[in-house]
């Protein structure tokens, strides 16, 4: 099977800005071009996971206009990792020494005091794990959440250190896609 992976378009918010669970929505006409793109790509008849948070919602109303043929529903697993207190701040406003303790503690330390990288790996993992083999499924998702995704299919369920996150990350409104043998 295959998995798709779709990021929302770029959210309205300002640059430099610390967010991951903070709810805002993203650029209209950014969505609407993501899911033109999109809808020319999936196959028909496509599961359709998606964020609960509005950035990805939007782009699931404007895909679902466009494919009619495909079958949304929503997933909560599938939101970006909450920062706590430090949501909406800027990065530039976070003391050096949060930052330091996150990095040396990246695995279970919960910045911003609500999830820490192995918590978020741990919830999308249960979305992964519910994947069927019989068909291919499109999440409609945020950056970490597809660096998850890259861990997962690289069979990675743990990580120790902040090196063992994937740094790469995917571009607002790019989606990317992974094979996934039914063993996974």
């Amino acid at each position: 099977m295959t998995l798709w992976l779709v990021r929302h378009a770029q959210p309205l918010i300002a640059n430099g800005i610390c967010y991951g669970a903070l709810d805002m929505d993203a650029d209209p006409g950014a969505t609407q071009v993501a899911a033109q793109a999109l809808a020319l790509e999936l196959p028909h008849g496509l599961d359709v996971r998606v964020s609960p948070l509005r950035r990805c919602q939007q782009l699931a109303h404007a895909l679902g206009e466009l494919r009619a043929d495909l079958r949304f529903d929503n997933d909560p697993r599938l939101r970006e990792m909450d920062f706590g207190h430090w949501e909406g701040v800027a990065w530039a406003d976070i003391p050096r020494a949060v930052i330091d303790a996150w990095t040396i503690d990246f695995a279970t330390h919960r910045f911003g005091g609500k999830e820490s990288a192995n918590e978020v790996l741990v919830r999308v993992a249960g979305a992964w794990d519910e994947l069927s083999p019989r068909g291919d499924t499109l999440w409609i998702t945020h950056s970490g959440v597809a660096q998850v995704a890259t861990l997962l299919h690289r069979g990675t369920r743990h990580v120790e250190q902040a090196k063992d996150w994937p740094t790469s990350t995917l571009k607002y409104g790019a989606w990317m896609k992974f094979q996934i043998e039914p063993s996974e």
